[in-house]
């Protein structure tokens, strides 16, 4: 049995990707597969913590022991994020699309052998920046949020960690030639306002249980936790 370092802690995780509609048949996604979520979510729950999994579409099996609420878009899952919370720790692993669509078409878009069709965008609610906000009034007190990145990967996550506000930034590199979307291994960096630590490759259920396990210390030291 692994000590219960979360005991009596409430803790909220997002994994997967999210599905914008271009019409009934179409969407725009990306290639997460929401494993490292899903471990996160695993590890949280062995500590002992209660645990809420919002995710979008897996085909990834519920952890055992944790609430899982299903979303498809961005905005469903910004609304169920904040629907679940106050929390202790803010787990925000998912890979949320940053734009939609502007008007979803409510019939299928039909080829007409002549002009390709022009989809204009508009950009999705920034969920881990403004959930991270410091004066949110539900504000985790610990909030790590993640970075997929495919080339300067710490320069950047350090300034997502400074722009969102958030206490840490988990940041991987996710170039096709990694084979972390959609692998079963991650290398990750954890940027904070401290410094960085790069951590060796490993499977995704080990980095999650290093990550969760490296959170709940940081809640026991904090003098105003949730």
């Amino acid at each position: 049995d692994q000590p219960k370092l979360l005991a009596g802690r409430q803790v909220r995780v997002t994994a997967g990707p999210t599905h914008e509609p271009i019409d009934p048949v179409r969407y725009i996604a990306n290639r997460s597969s929401g494993t490292q979520g899903y471990a996160g979510a695993a590890a949280a729950q062995r500590l002992g913590a209660k645990v809420t999994l919002i995710s979008g579409p897996t085909n990834l099996s519920d952890p055992a022991m944790v609430q899982v609420i299903r979303v498809q878009s961005a905005r469903e899952m910004f609304d169920a994020v904040k629907a679940a919370l106050p929390a202790d720790i803010g787990i925000f692993a998912a890979a949320v699309a940053d734009w939609r669509v502007a008007t979803e078409s409510d019939q299928k878009i039909k080829k007409d052998g002549n002009a390709l069709p022009t989809l204009k965008f508009t950009e999705n609610p920034d969920l881990l920046q403004t959930l991270a906000k410091k004066k949110s009034p539900k504000r985790p007190a610990l909030v790590i949020g993640f970075a997929a990145e495919t080339e300067n990967v710490v320069e950047n996550a350090q300034a997502k960690l400074k722009k969102k506000q958030c206490d840490w930034i988990v940041a991987n590199d996710v170039s096709p030639e990694s084979g972390v979307m959609g692998g079963s291994h991650n290398a990750v960096h954890i940027v904070s306002k401290s410094g960085v630590e790069s951590w060796p490759e490993a499977d995704k259920a080990e980095v999650a249980d290093k990550i969760v396990r490296k959170a709940a210390e940081e809640l026991a030291a904090k003098p105003t936790a949730v």
